[in-house]
């Protein structure tokens, strides 16, 4: 096996039963809609464009496998243990980990303009501010966008940057498409004071 990744993820219990069932996880779009309630939508949406953007760069998104899996990348993202969850300790194969920079994430989730850098950023509040718009959102989530087609094409062309990892790993995330048995090198059930 080549180069592996430690990771760390957080999941419903019931994903462990699964994946010692089924020889490995994939998460799919009903664990999704049983999770985000009326927002469901939205993130469908998210990770589908997510999913398509991955296909794009290169990477095998496994037969089955619908939604990412999110991974923190180091010791201090990772999240806390918490009841009806298991927490992994992970070591995946390199190629198997899309390594995402999370603040551009962000930027993405909220339909926003996702900038090179601080000064650009800047360039575009002013824009936006020069053009009297104050919902960055309303741009490509609503009517706005008809009447600022070059702010919307400029908004979408900037999500691309979100498949740009930061160069300083604490700041980035990881997601991968399945999990399989062989690479859990630790599972912890439930809240950390049990």
């Amino acid at each position: 096996m080549g180069e592996t990744l430690r990771v760390y993820t957080r999941q419903a219990a019931i994903m462990y039963e699964e994946l010692q069932r089924d020889g490995r996880y994939v998460c799919l779009e009903e664990y999704v809609r049983s999770k985000n309630d009326t927002i469901t939508d939205y993130y469908v949406s998210l990770y589908r464009w997510l999913a398509e953007g991955c296909k794009r760069r290169g990477m095998v998104v496994p037969q089955g496998a619908e939604f990412p899996i999110w991974l923190a990348l180091t010791e201090e993202q990772k999240l806390g243990r918490v009841e009806g969850t298991v927490s992994l300790t992970l070591d995946i194969p390199r190629e198997e980990v899309f390594i995402l920079d999370y603040d551009k994430w962000g930027y993405r989730v909220n339909y926003f303009y996702v900038p090179k850098d601080p000064a650009d950023e800047a360039a575009h509040q002013r824009d936006l501010e020069r053009r009297g718009i104050a919902n960055e959102t309303a741009i490509t989530m609503g009517h706005a966008g008809n009447f600022h087609p070059d702010v919307k094409a400029k908004i979408t062309r900037s999500w691309e940057r979100v498949f740009q990892p930061n160069e300083d790993m604490r700041k980035n995330v990881g997601i991968c498409w399945e999990i399989l048995p062989e690479w859990v090198v630790d599972a912890q059930f439930g809240a950390e004071d049990e």
